[in-house]
């Protein structure tokens, strides 16, 4: 159920990336950055850094640049709290 949750969740970051960068490309409505912030947040990080080099979108954005990876060590350090702590 996790592992389902995870992959999901990787997926719909990865692919909102891509949507935004098109859309970006087309003058239309984007997606916002809170919305790819909070997937990120509730575990979609690697599905957005992998959007975000892919695609080329939001990396000169320091918010993005600096804050995705920023995330990605804090879910890691508690994952590794939660398993081995």
């Amino acid at each position: 159920m996790f592992t389902t949750y995870i992959l999901t969740v990787n997926l719909i970051s990865f692919l909102l990336f891509g949507l935004d960068k098109r859309r970006a490309k087309q003058g239309r409505w984007r997606i916002p950055e809170k919305t790819l912030f909070t997937l990120a947040l509730v575990g979609g990080t690697p599905g957005a850094l992998a959007g975000m080099r892919l695609f080329r979108h939001k990396t000169r954005h320091r918010a993005f640049a600096l804050g995705l990876p920023v995330i990605l060590l804090v879910q890691l350090l508690l994952a590794y709290y939660y398993y081995y702590m």
